[in-house]
């Protein structure tokens, strides 16, 4: 069954894949940012716990889920329900998913976009095409709609191409380059004055702090966004992903490989806010709060390259250029939660399949777009702050009371003859069952009061 579907070909192109899609803007923009609103390092020390109290148990949850189904969100949540009450629920769940990464593309194509334009604009501008890179960075309607649909056009290319020689292929190529870059760039910015105080902030706690209800909704927020949960994503991954492999240790290494990313993107983002600071740049008003959060990547950097000379162009290019490949690493994967559905239920090619769901979620985006004051806020907090949690606590409940105990089991053994004496047996199943839907419950309760 796994094969017509198509399979990962290796554990490597698995493992880069699956951080490439937790991999994203949520790790280098949004990570760095909520640090620097909710006390540095004390955001930090909060993600860090919620990363492995929470997050790697419910990843563990849609990873297991997806392989033992061999099929999407939909039909794997009603295959391991046993009434027809848990089957009905597992499939509202499973198109709740679907609908929510869909959203969630449809504003990431968005920012994807503007990163892409940003990326072009700075060599245009160099070579004295000054008009159309001012375009590309000037806020308007037909350019976010056409940086969007450009977005849009890259993610379905590579998805129609299938799970091994699009989305794997695509991954082992992009995530080196990703690593590669954000080292060198931070390397650099280390080099700079202001750097250090930026530093300090970053790994030095405000233990005051750790505590705050806020603090712990936006790293809950963060550690679910930043690991693509909640929404199938890794429960389709998982599902392409072969029998033999050790899921548990698999699981540890791709949420590892995200946690670091976004730790060492704080290492290049909070430097550079003060090397800005350092230079002239406003980025923080009288009571200390981050001035443009949401737009620090377009207003706080730009006005720190332009204060480099000659090499700022050369850095710009290649911030932009790093956080164009997180966003597409990210969106295969988005994209490949509807398309695997319209593929298993109709019957439909990949190909008409990627096109069908790349369009539908490209023009949400542009209703998106000419709607923006109205809508772009409103479609990432129902997403992001409710859709995520939601869907990640629903996860916890059918992994944990639905599938039958003997059935997970099995799934273990796959891989694993010993699978019942190991530490994770011993731990995980009744940690996703019980502590997992009480603390994401009373989170997601609270964000909602």
């Amino acid at each position: 069954m796994t094969k017509p579907r198509g399979e990962f070909g290796s554990r490597l192109g698995f493992i880069l894949a699956a951080a490439g899609s937790a991999v994203g803007l949520g790790n280098i923009w949004g990570f760095p940012t909520q640090a620097a609103s909710n006390g540095g390092a004390a955001f930090v020390l909060v993600y860090l716990i919620l990363a492995f109290l929470l997050a790697y148990p419910v990843l563990m949850a849609e990873l297991l889920i997806g392989r033992h189904a061999h099929g999407n969100a939909v039909t794997a949540l009603t295959r391991i329900a046993s009434s027809p009450i848990s089957k009905a629920i597992g499939a509202s769940t499973g198109l709740m998913g679907i609908v929510v990464a869909s959203l969630i593309l449809s504003f990431y194509a968005i920012v994807a976009g503007w990163m892409l334009g940003f990326t072009v604009s700075y060599p245009l501008n160099a070579a004295g095409i000054t008009g159309v890179g001012q375009w590309l960075t000037a806020f308007s309607a037909e350019r976010n709609v056409a940086l969007m649909v450009i977005f849009m056009g890259m993610t379905a290319g590579i998805v129609m191409a299938g799970v091994h020689n699009g989305i794997e292929r695509w991954s082992t190529r992009l995530m080196p380059s990703l690593i590669v870059t954000l080292v060198l760039l931070a390397l650099y910015v280390l080099t700079l004055d202001g750097a250090m105080t930026g530093l300090k902030v970053y790994l030095l706690p405000d233990f005051s702090k750790v505590l705050s209800g806020d603090l712990i909704l936006a790293a809950l927020g963060s550690a679910f966004f930043s690991l693509s949960l909640g929404v199938g994503t890794m429960l389709i991954y998982g599902s392409y992903l072969s029998d033999k492999e050790d899921l548990p240790s698999t699981g540890a290494q791709v949420a590892l490989i995200d946690v670091g990313i976004a730790i060492l993107a704080g290492f290049l983002i909070m430097p550079s806010m003060y090397v800005a600071a350092e230079r002239g740049v406003e980025i923080f008003d009288a009571s200390g709060a981050l001035l443009s959060e949401d737009t620090l990547i377009f207003t706080v950097l730009p006005a720190l390259f332009d204060t480099l000379g000659g090499i700022g162009i050369l850095i710009a290019t290649a911030f932009f250029f790093l956080m164009s490949v997180a966003a597409l690493t990210s969106s295969i994967s988005m994209l490949e939660v509807p398309v695997a559905f319209l593929v298993e239920r109709f019957g439909w090619t990949r190909r008409r399949s990627a096109l069908m769901a790349g369009t539908g979620i490209a023009l949400i985006s542009t209703i998106v777009i000419m709607n923006f004051d109205a809508l772009f806020g409103l479609v990432i907090a129902v997403t992001t702050r409710f859709g995520q949690p939601l869907g990640g606590l629903l996860m916890c409940v059918y992994a944990g009371w639905i599938w039958q105990r003997n059935s997970l089991l099995g799934e273990l053994r796959k891989s694993n003859p010993d699978a019942a004496n190991t530490f994770f047996w011993r731990v995980w199943p009744l940690y996703v069952r019980v502590v997992c839907p009480v603390i994401i419950g009373v989170i997601f309760v609270r964000s909602v009061l």
